[in-house]
This record gives C-alpha cells, sequence and structure tokens, in this order.
C-alpha cells in the first residue's frame, strides 16, 4: 500500500492522467482478488460447512481445512478436482463393521449403505443359501457385527437290506420235530433319499425325501411236522395224528359175529366190500362208528397193530371198535379191555 501511495504521489504531480491510471490498477488488482475467491459447501457424511478460500484444489482446501480423508473414505469429486465458484465436496467416512465367517473375525471399514453392497465391495462371496444376521438389506451403522452362516445340503441315496420272514406251515404227513425247507428267503431292498442340511460344516438336519421298495422280501417258507411218535416195545416207531383212549371188542367171519353163514350174500366181506382179514405184517380190518372214526382211516391198535377202519357193526356205537380175528377161540381170549387208538397217515 505503501508503494502505492507513493505512486500516487509521484504521479499525482503528474496531473489527472496519472490519477487514472493508479485508479484503473487498483480497480484490476480488485477484480483479480474476487476472482480468486470461492465459497464452497463441504458435507461430511450429510453435515454441510460453507469454507471462503483462494484455493485451486480441493486437495488444498482439505488440508487448509485440516479434513484428513481415511484409506476407505468415499469423496466427490475426485481430490485433484480444480474449483470452481459454489462447487461442492461430499465426503463420506468410512465406518468400522466386524464380520464373522468361515471360523474367523474379519475387521472392515466401508463406506457402503448396506450389507449386501459392502459384501460386494470387499468381495466376499456369500450365497443364496446363506444365512445373514443382521439380513443383507439392512443400513450399516459404526461398529455394526454381521454374522454369516455357511448353509450346505446335499442329497444321498442309501440301499437298505429289508430282511425276509419265516413262515412256517404244519406238515401233518410229517414227524413232530422234523422240518424242511419249501422255500428259500431272499432279502429286498429299499432306496431312502435323505437330504442333510449343514451350517458352517455341521450337519444339523435330516429330511427324508424319498423311500421306496425296489425289491420286495421273498418268504423263506418251512414245514414242520405234527405227527407224534409212539415207541413201540419190540422196537419202531409209529407216527400219529392223535388218538383216542376206546372199548375195544373182537369179531370173526362166523355166524356169531356176523348173523352170516358161508355161502350167504356178503359172508366175509366188510361193510367197504373188502374182504375182512387179520394181517399181522399190514392193515386188519377194524369195526368202527363212522362218526368218530371216518372209514378208509387208518388206526394203530394198542396190543393189536395197523388196522383200516373198513367195517361197521350194529353194537359199535361211539367210542368203540371191533378188531378182526381169524378164529372165535382168538375173539374169546381178546375180550374186551380199553385200549388207545392212535390215527396214522
Amino acid at each position: 500500500m505503501d508503494k502505492l501511495k507513493n505512486m500516487y504521489k509521484n504521479y499525482f504531480s503528474i496531473g489527472p492522467k496519472a490519477v487514472l491510471v493508479v485508479m484503473l490498477s487498483l480497480m484490476v488488482v480488485t477484480a483479480g482478488v474476487q476472482a480468486a475467491k470461492k465459497t464452497i459447501v463441504v458435507s461430511i457424511d450429510g453435515k454441510e460447512t460453507k469454507i471462503v478460500t483462494f484455493r485451486k484444489t480441493f486437495k488444498d482446501v482439505l488440508s487448509d481445512n485440516s479434513i484428513v480423508l481415511g484409506p476407505k473414505d468415499k469423496m466427490t469429486p475426485s481430490i485433484d478436482t480444480k474449483l470452481k465458484k459454489n462447487d461442492r465436496i461430499d465426503i463420506k467416512k468410512a465406518v468400522n463393521v466386524t464380520i464373522a465367517i468361515d471360523g474367523l473375525e474379519k475387521k472392515i471399514l466401508t463406506t457402503e449403505d448396506t450389507v449386501y453392497k459392502m459384501f460386494n465391495e470387499e468381495g466376499i462371496i456369500v450365497k443364496d443359501t446363506d444365512r445373514v444376521i443382521p439380513s443383507r438389506n439392512i443400513q450399516i451403522s459404526d461398529g455394526l457385527n454381521v454374522v454369516v452362516t455357511r448353509i450346505e445340503s446335499k442329497i444321498i441315496s442309501e440301499s437298505v437290506d429289508l430282511d425276509f420272514s419265516t413262515v412256517v406251515k404244519n406238515d401233518d404227513e410229517a414227524i413232530t420235530g422234523s422240518k424242511k425247507v419249501l422255500q428259500e428267503g431272499e432279502k429286498g431292498q429299499r432306496v431312502i433319499t435323505t437330504e442333510l442340511v449343514y451350517e458352517d460344516g455341521k450337519e444339523t438336519e435330516r429330511k427324508v425325501l424319498n423311500d421306496v421298495v425296489t425289491k420286495k422280501p421273498v418268504q423263506r417258507i418251512v414245514s414242520v411236522g405234527t405227527l407224534a411218535v409212539l415207541n413201540l416195545s419190540r422196537g419202531g416207531q409209529v407216527a400219529y395224528k392223535n388218538s383216542i383212549k376206546m372199548k375195544a371188542t373182537a369179531y370173526t367171519s362166523n355166524f356169531a359175529s356176523t348173523g352170516k353163514s358161508p355161502g350167504d350174500k356178503g359172508f366175509g366181506r366188510t361193510a367197504t366190500g373188502t374182504i375182512a382179514k387179520r394181517n399181522p405184517d399190514g392193515y386188519s380190518s377194524i369195526a368202527v362208528d363212522p362218526r368218530v372214526i371216518p372209514l378208509g382211516t387208518k388206526l394203530y391198535i394198542e396190543g393189536y397193530g395197523y388196522g383200516i377202519a373198513e367195517d361197521t357193526g350194529g353194537a359199535i356205537k361211539g367210542n368203540i371198535i371191533d378188531v378182526y380175528l381169524n378164529s372165535e377161540s382168538e375173539c374169546r381170549q381178546w375180550g374186551v379191555r380199553t385200549v388207545n387208538v392212535y390215527i396214522v397217515k
């Protein structure tokens, strides 16, 4: 200013022209100062401040006002942009977020709005099936804790054997205790399809999706004998279905027993038309009540031997049998006795 005053004094003495020159110079200097002066708005996380500056770049303005940007802070426009009047700087400060994922805890600085955007920015791959707490769309705030649980599932198919059952059938033709396999059993098969759910590698759920029998088991069929066994005193065995205690008399083909004599029609024949016989080595003729023992039934009579029910008699009613013998004397010797009668096969 002193210099300008001196110039003024010097030029003043020169005259009006000098005064004019000085005034023009002052106007030029003032215009230059006004042109360099800028008022800008600085917004930090939405909080606005007006700053008057003569600086040329945003970087210089931040430095003059002690505004420090962190490594993850975002600024619009870029820091090296040249200033213009009424410009605006928008700064978003990064906040601290902790992420628990894959067994690790990560500390992250971020300026993203949501958890989802932060994952993308940080290159953290999170599948749609993974569980995120809080949700992916929640707004990020300083100190937020995010937990990511990896959710995986897989489907497995397992073949399982089906045991066969055993069916026992009675065999009325075989001795008690004897067994015979009529049909071998075969195992069946079923296929079970299951979905397994894992959270961070640990199984948390198991759900059956399908259970199908692909092969039915085949039953094992075994026959078991039902015939009881009578051990004979002279050796040998008699297999029988059941036994009846009965009164036993004896008869022969003579008139006293049958009311018929030789030459009479039907003499010596049984009710079934066979010839009445006593066969110690085979089946002898036995008279029965058909209501108790059906005709044609094979028998074993205690003290007599094998017989076959093929005759009837007027006195044979109920639990009575009449065994055939070859002579009257044998019949008298037999007499009347109580015997066990075995129904044999």
